[in-house]
């Protein structure tokens, strides 16, 4: 296999060039989630994966289907059930009788980007299947391990867990993903939009009449992240980030604060967002701006803390305002 070209400052801009215009075409599908849009394309440079929460009918499945064709990848997508089983998202042995011997069938977790659409309404033993795939990015079935293609992302998106027969995920497979998004109900206008385009007739099964075309590839996502990996991030900048990690272990509110593994999240996806915004150094406020999406599933909150009405997103907030800003 040959070697990737040599990475210059044109493959990064024409890269960086790329991808900002992914928010446009997606735009032609979705209205009104440029946040979300954002943070999948971040996690998508940081090889991470992410979780969307959101109540139905946000459009999160339409959401990664549209950034899928933008970027033409394949694409597959998983309901979540209570009987859905491991071999349903992995694959399995099949009996060929022709030849006597069993053959493996390829799960839809073979695909660039896989979306696991309502992974807390399925009990926990078939959630974990998907730890393997998104630590190793490979799958073991009889002991053979089989890797994914790449690239490869897990979207998850789960409903609000005070809605009936679901599963809140486990710390250990939360600690996974790499950014939670919140989907949000849209603005008023944006939902005028929303029905406007419904009534002139979009499909939401159809986004090529629609007209969203890609304008990005594998091969701009992999100058990219080449790019990523040479942002500068200085000593300063490190010790911010841990300052943050830190204090969320010593919040009165939070009966778990965040891992070295959080912080580790916390400065890749501090880096891209430095590169997608046109610099070559990372700086506090690219911190801030990836802190809540970073931070916000890897805390957990004391139940009496629950009771007053805190969020991990406020606590996370009041971190930072107190934590000192590096100059």
């Amino acid at each position: 296999m040959s070697a990737p070209p040599p990475e210059t400052a044109e493959n990064s801009d024409s890269a960086r060039s790329s991808l900002e215009a992914l928010r446009t075409e997606i735009a032609k599908a979705v209205v009104g989630q440029d946040p979300a849009v954002t943070g999948l394309v971040v996690a998508l440079l940081c090889r991470g994966h992410v979780l969307l929460e959101g109540v139905p009918g946000v459009a999160k499945t339409l959401l990664v289907r549209a950034l899928a064709a933008s970027l033409e990848l394949d694409t597959k997508r998983v309901q979540f059930t209570p009987d859905l089983m491991p071999s349903d998202v992995t694959g399995s042995l099949v009996y060929d009788a022709r030849t006597a011997e069993f053959s493996f069938q390829p799960g839809p977790v073979f695909t660039n980007l896989l979306l696991a659409d309502e992974i807390n309404r399925t009990p926990p033993k078939t959630q974990s299947s998907l730890l393997e795939a998104m630590e190793e990015r490979q799958v073991t079935v009889d002991g053979t391990p089989r890797p994914l293609p790449e690239p490869f992302l897990v979207a998850a998106t789960q409903n609000p867990v005070e809605y009936e027969g679901t599963y809140p995920l486990p710390e250990a497979q939360l600690d996974r993903f790499l950014l939670k998004l919140t989907v949000p109900l849209p603005s008023r206008q944006d939902e005028i939009n929303v029905l406007t385009r419904h009534a002139e007739g979009f499909n939401p099964r159809d986004l090529r009449a629609a007209g969203v075309r890609p304008v990005a590839g594998p091969a701009d996502l992999e100058a990219a992240r080449i790019a990523v990996a040479k942002t500068t991030v200085s000593e300063e900048i490190a010790g911010y980030v841990v300052d943050i990690c830190r204090a969320t272990r010593e919040s009165p509110s939070l009966a778990l604060g965040v891992s070295p593994r959080g912080a580790t999240a916390l400065l890749s996806t501090a880096r891209a967002w430095a590169w997608l915004t046109g610099r070559d150094y990372v700086t506090p406020d690219d911190v801030k701006a990836l802190a809540l999406p970073t931070l916000r599933h890897r805390i957990q909150l004391r139940p009496e803390a629950e009771m007053e009405g805190v969020t991990p997103d406020s606590v996370i907030t009041a971190i930072l305002a107190h934590v000192p800003v590096p100059r």
